[in-house]
Formats: C-alpha cells, structure tokens, sequence
C-alpha cells in the first residue's frame, strides 16, 4: 500500500486549486497511512491464542506433559507475535468499529491542525482519508454546515470510499474535490478571492 508521489499529490493541490476559484470554502486534503500502529492487538491476539490452543489440545488428548505445554505456549506466543504484526495480517485482527473510531479521531485532529476552524467566515473543509482503514470522512465548519446538511456529503463519501478499496486514491481524491466544489459554489459561492490555508494534499506515513 503506497501513499501517492509527489506528481499525484500536485495533481490533488491543483483540483483544490481549480474548486477554490468559484467558493469561499478552504479545502484541506489529508492522507494518512494508517490511524494507529495498534502495537497492543498482535500481543493481545497470541497471548490469547498461546494460552488457550494448547490448553485444549492438552485437555482433549492428554499428549503434553505440564512442561511440554508450557514450551508449547511460549513457542506459540513468540511465532503469533510475529505473525501477527504483519500489517495486513494485523488489520484483519481489528474489528471494523475499532478501526474507523481510530480514523475518525485522527480525522477530527486534523481539522484543528491544519487551522481549519480559524478560517473566516467559518468555512473550512477537510477530506480526509485513511488508507490501511479504508475510511473517507469530510468534516465541515460551522459555515459550510449551516447551508449544506452532512448527508449532501454522504454518497461522496461512500463513493471514495470504494475507490480507495479498490487501490484508486488519486482519482478518487480528485473525483471527491470535483465533486464537492459543484456543491460549495452553488451553496458557498466564492465573495471574495482568498486563499488562506496550502492547497497541498497533507501525507501522514
């Protein structure tokens, strides 16, 4: 799972770029590799595993002699550890409410990092996309959310979504822009020509 070169994150400042000119809206894009590093779930997994899977096998057969099965427990551990901590491996160990609370805080850091609520009139936006997650959220300021409901945003939402599934992260930021400037200049339209916060996309390894 790459993050996007240099040449495809201009291509995402330059769709912002083109957005900005018929809205007052500051977009912010940000892509992160993933929400957490979830260092405590391989543990968690193989001391679970370590400590019942042989217990069983000792109980139902009898093979393992009490210090056969404590070898066998720390082997075990030792090699699910290992395992387990295999990045795809590892996101299959966590449960999907887990990840997405995970992606959805960072997502709400990030609107108060990058400034989006100092902007005037209250109006900055931020896409933000999670990639090991596969989660796509867009947050609002005050000013935006006055004039357009959250669910305006929801079959955008479900649409990136799919395409950063399916390995498409560029087209779908670009798609996503687009398709959130034809809301914001018909609902924001542009009053003024500002541009307060980069337009570049912000990458989080």
């Amino acid at each position: 799972m790459a993050l996007l070169t240099e040449h495809e994150q201009r291509k995402v400042a330059e769709a912002i770029a083109r957005v900005e000119r018929d809205t007052d809206a500051e977009l912010v894009t940000v892509l992160a590799a993933r929400a957490d590093d979830y260092a405590y779930i391989p543990l968690l997994w193989a001391s679970l595993l370590a400590l019942v899977v042989p217990g069983i096998v000792h109980y139902l057969t009898g093979w393992l002699t009490l210090h056969s099965l404590l070898l066998v427990q720390w082997i075990t551990f030792i090699v699910l550890c290992l395992v387990f901590r295999i990045p795809k491996v590892t996101t299959h160990l966590i449960p999907r409410s887990v990840r997405h609370w995970r992606a959805s805080n960072l997502a709400r850091r990030q609107f108060l990092e990058q400034n989006l609520h100092h902007t005037v009139g209250s109006t900055g936006m931020l896409i933000f996309v999670c990639e090991a997650e596969r989660y796509v959220e867009i947050l609002v300021d005050e000013g935006i959310s006055k004039r357009l409901d959250n669910k305006n945003w929801d079959a955008i939402v479900a649409a990136f979504t799919q395409q950063v599934k399916q390995g498409q992260t560029l087209q779908g930021f670009v798609t996503c822009v687009e398709a959130c400037g034809e809301l914001l200049k018909v609902h924001v339209p542009v009053t003024h020509v500002r541009n307060e916060l980069p337009n570049r996309l912000v990458v989080l390894g």
